[in-house]
């Protein structure tokens, strides 16, 4: 597939590096020469210099024959602005725009080929406002991931000692819990991926990536680790635009605070949000976190654009008793560095915006893609068209079905129901298939499993 590119900063650049090691024709363009550099000396790319609204920018990146637009500048406008050139001029299929500002988003009129013609909107804020969301409804979960509208989900936590599954194997699972399907989808144990298998041990410390219906989901975690109590109260670090929609989205349930330096973007909180608490300082500010009873906090969430104020603000919070502590990190190599010590969550924008990309560019019915342990393995969920004459999976168990090495069926959504998968088990026509890939260069090849006919071959 020839993909355009605009934009080489830290979501381009990622999504660059994904695509080209997948055997795509991948054209970066950037005004930042130095960035293009980089990634040319890194990856297998094109690279053009300019901005990438501009026609002849466009023209000299392939535009003519491209079969895709991915426009994530930093700038909503020159986004937009550039699907629109690339639509009128060159008639580019498919036009991928990063959109931030809420004014823009609200209006679903601004966006179909007789306004704006941008086929996908990707809000980074909104992203990453769900997968916040998500982790507080499982407490003591370091991923939640939903498949098929939340009906399914998939769940990392750490294996504590203790727990009633640690120093056993997994097939004792369904020993355990009779009366409940789960599957484990995915272990890491000191940072290496293992397949799992009925024999597999599982040992203190271990990521275990499971996967269930979602009313399951908390009786699984129990047999992994000592069950979190539900969180209660929550303070907030930063109130842009991601602590602004979070607050929105849980204040109905759970006593929030915002702690926020700007006056002028604490009176716009306050005048905004129903019931969330507004308090205007630095999070960083030891006496204003005593003052609020951080220690009585169930969780402290550190939002802000600044990673170096995140880190401090969530150490400082943590050292004075709050229970748990989550951080945005926008730089990728901070992430593995402290997640896991006083910080217990780490969250990068960029890679929970790369998969939302990646699940409209992949080829055949894939509906979504989600990077596990921030971008070790995979979690594919694709849609079973066609029948058996045209179809590599419809009719067959999954014994019998040719998957690529490492990769494994967990789940299969038929209408409502959540179907673990076992090797008996027949796929059939419009079933939603959750898999796992613990090697992403074998994507293309789950791609063609379910694309449907022979013109993809």
């Amino acid at each position: 597939m020839k993909i355009i590119i605009l934009g080489a900063g830290q979501v381009g650049g990622s999504l660059a590096e994904h695509l080209a090691s997948e055997a795509n024709d991948i054209t970066v363009v950037d005004t930042d020469g130095e960035r293009l550099r980089d990634l040319g000396d890194r990856l297998d790319i094109r690279t053009v210099q300019g901005r990438g609204s501009l026609p002849t920018v466009l023209r000299q990146a392939g535009a003519d024959d491209a079969d895709m637009l991915v426009a994530v500048t930093n700038s909503d406008e020159t986004n937009m602005v550039a699907c629109q050139v690339a639509h009128t001029l060159f008639h580019t299929p498919t036009k991928i725009a990063r959109v931030r500002e809420a004014a823009y988003l609200t209006r679903a009129d601004l966006f179909d080929n007789d306004a704006i013609p941008v086929d996908v909107l990707i809000s980074p804020e909104q992203v990453v406002t769900h997968y916040i969301k998500r982790l507080i409804e499982h407490p003591g979960a370091l991923q939640v991931i939903d498949f098929a509208e939340g009906k399914a989900q998939l769940v990392a936590v750490k294996a504590y000692y203790g727990g009633p599954l640690v120093g056993q194997q997994l097939r004792q699972l369904r020993e355990h819990m009779p009366n409940v399907e789960t599957r484990v989808a995915a272990i890491f144990r000191r940072d290496r991926p293992i397949l799992p298998q009925g024999d597999t041990v599982i040992e203190a410390d271990d990521e275990v990536f499971f996967i269930a219906a979602k009313a399951n989901i908390r009786a699984v975690m129990s047999e992994m680790r000592r069950l979190d109590e539900r969180y209660k109260r929550i303070v907030i670090a930063g109130g842009g635009q991601i602590g602004e929609r979070l607050a929105e989205a849980i204040e109905s349930r759970y006593q929030v605070k915002i702690i926020e330096m700007s006056p002028a973007r604490c009176r716009y909180l306050s005048d905004t949000l129903d019931s969330t608490v507004v308090l205007q300082g630095s999070a960083s500010d030891r006496d204003l976190l005593l003052e609020e009873n951080i220690a009585e906090a169930d969780i402290f969430l550190a939002l802000t654009n600044d990673d170096e104020a995140n880190i401090m603000s969530s150490l400082l919070a943590k050292r004075l008793g709050a229970k748990k502590v989550m951080t945005i990190i926008n730089n990728p190599a901070y992430v593995d560095l402290i997640q896991g010590g006083d910080i217990d969550i780490a969250i990068s924008p960029q890679l929970a915006t790369i998969g939302t990309l990646l699940a409209h560019v992949r080829r055949g019915d894939i509906v979504s893609v989600h990077s596990l342990r921030r971008g070790a393995a995979e979690a594919i969920e694709a849609i079973a068209h066609g029948d058996a004459k045209s179809s590599k999976v419809i009719g067959k168990a999954i014994r019998d079905i040719g998957l690529p090495p490492g990769t494994t069926i967990g789940a299969i959504i038929r209408d409502e129901e959540v179907l673990i998968a076992h090797d008996d088990t027949v796929v059939q026509a419009g079933d939603h298939v959750i898999l796992f890939l613990v090697d992403k260069k074998h994507i293309r090849d789950v791609e063609k499993l379910f694309h449907v006919g022979l013109s993809f071959f």
